[in-house]
């Protein structure tokens, strides 16, 4: 019997599974020239069930500032240590992006290699921000310097900075790998934006993503008056000799953990007040006042009120730097009629939704996940949408390749 197509058949449903078919992933590549760094963030999603040590430990960060990113109230710190965030949970990282070699990328974090690790395995862990390829060739591993238990390896991690800025307003980017099944459409609706944006910010070709593409999505915090508002900043606080930049549904720990400061959804400005954790914290009670950082004493009048508020103004030398502003006649706050609410008569005082829930956690699919948000002249328009190799994906015998491969058989025996 003579069947040269069923041999051909043969011979492709053999090598198709041996030989797959590789996809590489696109990444954004932005350079630099100078040597500052930017706070930046990383969308970690949980390859496996995980506590909150062991991901700061991984990433090299602290946890009270994953705390702090996620919107989580920092006196759940003890609890949550033990608690497990479940497989397949959004965790926001938070770094500093600082310029390698004229590229922003992250070069910090290390890892220790274990029993039956591989860099595939390792990448996994990572939750796709590197390559099994990347891992390999920033550490030199080839056939004659195998991969060795104990050997500490240094894992190269996207980030972005942009001058911190989207269409004008203060911003920070996330490093967010694709999924399987996402569009670039899904994607902006899921951090509201825009398509447009991250096309822009991204500098795609064309509106089309693939699972592994490593995008850089400005957060923002919701269209206000048809503008995307990213972030809160300090810079027109006149704060001394500090600065800072908060993702919008997020807040920052400053002044030795003494101070939480929120940018609360669809807010531009700061609300700081004393966060309840720090150790030795003094100086929080403005001078010739009954008013702590963050209280505010409304007076209404007639026709508007007057305001007289506790503020924040920066840390220096171990000392919390504080004011008492006076307004008067100004537009009175919403429908509230109060005096002197101290945020330390309500310590768990958090009006942000968190973006980890506690025990059950959701899915991505199904989690609110933190919202997200650059200027014509802006340098991200210089930038490319690279490939990079994050991922493999192996080609399958389609249906109708069995099909042939069945009516090969059924002439060759009958005919």
């Amino acid at each position: 019997m003579n069947c040269p197509i069923l041999h051909s058949l043969l011979l492709i449903s053999v090598l198709v599974p041996i030989f797959p078919c590789t996809i590489h992933a696109k990444s954004i590549i932005e350079p630099c020239i100078s040597s500052d760094s930017c706070p930046s963030l990383l969308s970690y999603l949980l390859p496996f069930d995980s506590q909150l040590p062991a991901i700061a430990y991984r990433f090299g960060v602290n946890i009270s500032d994953i705390l702090a990113t996620n919107s989580i109230d920092p006196e759940a710190l003890p609890s949550i240590n033990n608690q497990i965030l479940h497989a397949n949970s959004l965790v926001k990282i938070p770094i500093s992006c600082p310029c390698v070699e004229g590229i922003r990328r992250l070069m910090s974090t290390s890892y220790t290699v274990k029993p039956a690790d591989t860099v595939d395995s390792i990448s996994l862990g990572f939750g796709g921000l590197v390559s099994g390829e990347q891992i390999t060739s920033t550490n030199g591993i080839n056939a004659n310097n195998p991969l060795m238990i104990g050997q500490k390896l240094v894992i190269p991690l996207p980030c972005s900075c942009f001058d911190n800025n989207d269409n004008g307003v203060a911003a920070v980017y996330m490093s967010y790998v694709v999924q399987n099944g996402e569009s670039l459409e899904k994607i902006a609706m899921e951090f509201d934006t825009t398509v447009m944006d991250l096309e822009n910010v991204n500098g795609f070709g064309q509106p089309q993503v693939d699972p592994g593409d490593i995008l850089a999505v400005p957060i923002s915090g919701g269209l206000i008056e048809f503008r995307t508002f990213a972030a809160c900043s300090s810079t027109n606080l006149n704060w001394y000799n500090q600065s800072l930049l908060v993702p919008n549904g997020s807040y920052a720990l400053t002044a030795n953990n003494c101070i939480k400061c929120l940018c609360l959804p669809r807010n531009l400005s700061l609300q700081c007040l004393p966060s309840g954790i720090g150790d030795s914290c003094s100086h929080l009670q403005c001078k010739d006042s009954n008013l702590f950082i963050g209280d505010q004493y409304v007076q209404h009048t007639a026709t508007a009120c007057n305001i007289t508020a506790c503020v924040y103004r920066g840390y220096s030398g171990r000392k919390i730097l504080r004011k008492l502003l006076k307004s008067s006649n100004v537009q009175c706050p919403g429908n509230h009629s109060y005096n002197a609410i101290s945020p330390l008569a309500s310590p768990s005082f958090n009006p942000i939704e968190p973006s980890i829930a506690l025990p059950p956690l959701l899915s991505p699919s199904s989690a609110p996940h933190p919202s997200m948000g650059i200027d014509g002249s802006n340098p991200r328009n210089n930038q490319n949408f690279n490939a990079s190799s994050n991922g493999e994906f192996l080609g399958h015998i389609s249906f109708s390749l069995y099909t042939l491969f069945l009516l090969e058989i059924f002439f060759c025996f009958f005919f």
